[in-house]
């Protein structure tokens, strides 16, 4: 199936040609034209697997752009997200000239209300900041007719449910309500079947499937060496473009100290950075520039950056699926990817658990 058998107009198949984008992944398949009928849909699929235009494309076929008022509403959990989202949505507007404003904290909010004045037909905003709006009177939902909980999971997780409800509140009943998700759980579905009509469920390519193109090791080592270790590893690999994941912010702030006195081209990213720094550290790293990216989850969820060869676990995550969302974001697109995870003494517990949440044994790799 392609991309006009599922009724996307011409001038945007032409974009997607320019992106290298020729044949709708399988959760494209699924969704597009459900959306593009106005059916509520729950949709279960990782990233890396096309969510974004799964729901960005038949919007835009939707949207009527001489109506002036906001029809469509994407809420997503981070600024990271909220800006890859917008820079797709940018891309596409080349082909259907629609006003799109992202709305998240670290923005300068004035730029936005002078924005939101002029006529704006998408909003794709972080919880916090569109409340903002709302309590200032300055984004009016009532008109609005697709809403979309994007990374649903992540938003709850983060503890944003009375925000998004309060949202959801400002909304006509008559909307679409899409809910896009990497895992659906009781809590996602609580809240989707609270606020949606007969929603229709797509779950696409199960967890497995898309680690096929991976190459996973770990590295069992002490907490005291484990420094010493990723630098070995680094210096074996030498990968064009890697993220480097930590647990907490003051992890990746040590790490990314270490690294930089051994002069490895790194930045670090993670909540506590000035957003407009975290912008240029992403365009840089996109372009790049930047070899290794050192990173907390909350900063790296549902981020698609295509050319990022290698993952490494400095810090093994809390949970399996943690450690699945993380190495997702190599091997994309039917390239090859290559992750590796430092695991200390205290650490064999989840990484017995992880094992058993992918279905085998993660090969180890010895150091010299």
């Amino acid at each position: 199936m392609d991309f006009k058998e599922l009724g996307v107009s011409n001038d945007i198949i032409e974009i997607l040609k320019k992106s290298g984008i020729i044949k709708p992944t399988p959760v494209q398949q699924e969704c597009i034209k459900l959306v593009k009928e106005g059916r509520d849909v729950i949709a279960e699929a990782q990233t890396g697997t096309g969510k974004t235009l799964a729901f960005l494309l038949p919007i835009f076929e939707n949207t009527c752009p001489e109506d002036a008022h906001v029809q469509s509403l994407i809420i997503t959990p981070t600024r990271e997200l909220a800006i890859q989202i917008t820079e797709e949505a940018n891309k596409l507007k080349k082909a259907k000239d629609i006003n799109i404003l992202a709305a998240y904290g670290g923005k300068d909010i004035a730029s936005q209300v002078r924005k939101l004045k002029g006529g704006i037909h998408m909003i794709i905003a972080t919880p916090g900041r569109l409340l903002d709006h709302i309590g200032r009177e300055t984004a009016d939902l009532s008109k609005l007719r697709t809403l979309v909980l994007d990374e649903a999971d992540q938003m709850l997780l983060m503890g944003f449910k009375n925000e998004v409800e309060d949202i959801i509140k400002e909304t006509p009943k008559s909307r679409q309500t899409l809910c896009f998700s990497a895992t659906i759980d009781s809590q996602v579905k609580k809240l989707a079947y609270r606020y949606m009509k007969d929603p229709v469920s797509v779950q696409v390519q199960k967890e497995s499937v898309t680690l096929e193109a991976i190459k996973q090791q770990a590295v069992e080592t002490t907490d005291r060496q484990k420094q010493e270790a990723l630098f070995k590893v680094l210096d074996e690999d030498r990968p064009f473009m890697a993220i480097i994941f930590c647990r907490t912010k003051v992890r990746v702030d040590t790490l990314e100290e270490a690294m930089h006195l051994k002069g490895y081209n790194c930045e670090k990213l993670h909540s506590d950075i000035l957003q407009s720094k975290r912008e240029r550290i992403m365009k840089s790293f996109r372009n790049g520039d930047i070899q290794f990216l050192i990173a907390t989850d909350v900063a790296a969820r549902g981020l698609d950056i295509s050319g990022v060869g290698h993952i490494y676990n400095y810090d093994i995550p809390e949970k399996p699926e943690d450690y699945i969302h993380r190495i997702g974001r190599t091997g994309r697109a039917g390239d090859k990817g290559y992750t590796c995870l430092f695991a200390a003494p205290k650490d064999m517990g989840i990484l017995d658990d992880i094992e058993e949440a992918i279905g085998f044994k993660i090969e180890r790799r010895y150091i010299k």
